[in-house]
């Protein structure tokens, strides 16, 4: 068979995507910050069971989720706690919240996670938080400026760490990033000049504006979106400085208007979406340009966008699929019952500068989001998709030789292993100019220095659990015998399975009491993976309890169904248990 060519276009998705028609944390933010701007706070949607989303976002630890029951970081905890001071709510036990800031603290600057290592995004949201929530200072205002001087690349830009600026990646995302958090530590600028040359920076900034008159990320950006031109035009303001032709920036802004008045991201997109409108009216705020030529047209919009029961999606809810559960869709379906409509769906999502596969079309891509793509059949065909992807990839990697869900932000094991199974379907991990030793390194560095045997974090000096420990040996089976022994990876799934393997039936996160979901379908691909017998009526007493006329539960414990996800991974487990090792596709979220 041929192999089809394609040309990757700024246009939403084509074919069907499935939709569950819930809110979604990042819409939600974008949605009541964009009305707060416009001054039209009092049009959110059902405020009260708005309020109710983003708090039930809070975990005992005072940070907040992207999602009940996972676990709290610094980006979710911003965007719940900045959207409810927008709506004038009060934002509960802000000392604890501040407790758990403090333990994500490098010593010289923030991580997403406790134990991760710092990065730009993590030290935007956590040193805001810190300061506009909690009442500040960050905890040694020095050692922050001293990491926040080390960003910027000899080019004049600013990357996502210190490590990546010494590898010259700078980013409009990042230098919003890297200036905001300076502005939070020193009153706003008040209290401490820039720790740049701000000239340099500057001119970085507006270099990346075009003729046309929008930002790019990077000068290897293919076209200018709203996105980069909102960071690129935020960060000139914060540095008292403006692009070079704001009025061909302001045009181009208004340029984006699609037929309701709201706007979309790029030229010749067709969906008038929530981050779009919210980076309109960013950058005409920062621009000094008068809103309320907009404002009507853009609080229509947004409420067209709000979800019952509160919160907020991307576009309209009956329609805003996201790429996990279209994947499951297809995966659930099986080879039997094919969806190309579905499949289709999935490829749109490969959008303008960013190789991989995005959660929602308009945002970024996210490495766990390619995996279920290309695990459900997406760019089978499409070399020159895979091809980008696997650039994405490469340019994917940190430092420290793991991997993130999104660039720039620190490594994390479920996102390493992710990104090795990528590359896996990608025909690699040889070959895709991945650092594949760097890879090991990492996941070297979850390991726990004691205690029991094998036993791994999600991130460096994280608590233990099973799916990390099993990621770990996945990503070592993967690698070879070339650089990592096959015998002891093999040992340890089996130590592990041991260690976890609830009574019952299935296995557990933790201990070996209360299994769930998520570990049992780890443990079952980490047994095949490794070669080693599974106890199929083990497994089935697992399934039968969490599977029922809702749906599949998360774990035996959790009320109803758990949606497409867990009904996903609930019908892949009970295909397995009837069919030969190698059946389950490497699938991960946490």
């Amino acid at each position: 068979m041929t192999a089809t060519v394609t040309t990757t276009a700024p246009r939403a998705p084509r074919g069907r995507g499935v939709s569950g028609g819930e809110p979604d944390l990042w819409c939600t933010y974008a949605a009541v910050r964009t009305l707060a701007w416009l001054d039209r706070g009092d049009t959110v949607t059902d405020p009260d069971g708005t309020a109710a989303y983003l708090t039930g976002r809070r975990n005992a630890d005072g940070g907040y989720a992207w999602s009940r029951g996972m676990l709290s970081d610094a980006w979710a905890t911003f965007y719940c706690t900045q959207a409810l001071r927008d709506m004038g709510r009060p934002v509960p036990g802000t000392e604890a919240t501040a407790r758990w800031l403090e333990r994500t603290w490098s010593g010289d600057a923030y991580a997403m996670l406790p134990g991760q290592a710092p990065d730009v995004w993590a030290t935007h949201f956590s040193a805001r938080t810190a300061v506009e929530l909690c009442g500040g200072p960050v905890p040694d205002r020095a050692r922050l400026l001293d990491w926040l001087s080390r960003l910027q690349c000899a080019e004049g830009g600013l990357s996502w760490s210190p490590e990546d600026a010494r590898r010259g990646k700078a980013d409009v995302r990042a230098c919003y990033y890297g200036v905001m958090a300076w502005r939070a530590a020193t009153d706003n600028g008040a209290s401490g000049e820039p720790p740049w040359d701000v000239d340099a920076l500057a001119d970085w900034l507006r270099d990346r504006q075009g003729e046309e008159g929008g930002f790019r990320f990077a000068p290897a950006a293919e076209v200018p979106c709203l996105w980069a031109t909102y960071r690129a035009v935020g960060a000139l303001a914060a540095l008292g400085r403006t692009p070079r032709d704001p009025d061909g920036c302001q045009e181009w802004v208004m340029r984006r208007r699609g037929p309701s008045g709201a706007f979309v991201r790029w030229d010749g997109y067709d969906v008038e979406d929530v981050w779009a409108s919210f980076c309109a009216v960013g950058t005409l705020k920062a621009l000094g340009a008068p809103l309320a030529p907009v404002a009507d047209a853009v609080t229509a919009r947004i409420a067209e966008l709000g979800c019952p029961g509160g919160g907020y999606t991307y576009r309209e809810p009956g329609v805003a699929a996201d790429a996990l559960s279209t994947a499951a869709a297809v995966l659930s379906a099986g080879p039997a019952a094919p969806r190309p409509d579905e499949v289709r769906w999935l490829e749109g999502c490969q959008l303008p500068n960013e190789g991989g596969v995005m959660y929602m079309p308009g945002r970024g891509s996210e490495v766990r989001c390619t995996l279920w793509a290309l695990a459900a059949g997406a760019f089978a065909e499409d070399r020159a998709a895979r091809h980008r992807i696997a650039d994405w990839l490469a340019e994917l990697q940190n430092a420290d030789g793991g991997f993130g869900y999104w660039e720039g932000r620190g490594s994390d094991l479920v996102s390493t292993a992710a990104a090795v199974e990528t590359a896996a379907l990608l025909g690699g991990p040889d070959g895709l100019g991945l650092d594949l030793a760097g890879a090991l390194a990492f996941v070297d560095s979850c390991r726990t220095a004691e205690g029991e045997p094998f036993a791994h974090g999600n991130v460096p000096g994280a608590e233990p659990g099973l799916r990390p420990a099993l990621q770990a040996q996945r990503v070592r089976l993967l690698l070879g015998p070339g650089l990592a022994p096959p015998d002891e990876a093999r040992e340890a799934v089996g130590v592990l399975l041991a260690r976890h393997r609830v009574r019952g039936g299935g296995y557990a996160g933790e201990g070996n009491r209360v299994p769930d979901l998520l570990s049992t379908y780890e443990a079952v691909l980490a047994a095949d993976r490794a070669g080693l017998a599974l106890d199929t009526g083990h497994v089935s007493a697992f399934t039968d309890r969490v599977r029922g006329t809702d749906g599949t539960a998360w774990s035996p414990l959790a009320p109803g169904g758990g949606g497409p996800l867990a009904d996903c991974l609930g019908t892949l487990l009970t295909r397995r248990l009837a069919a030969d090792p190698g059946a389950l596709p490497a699938l991960a979220l946490s």
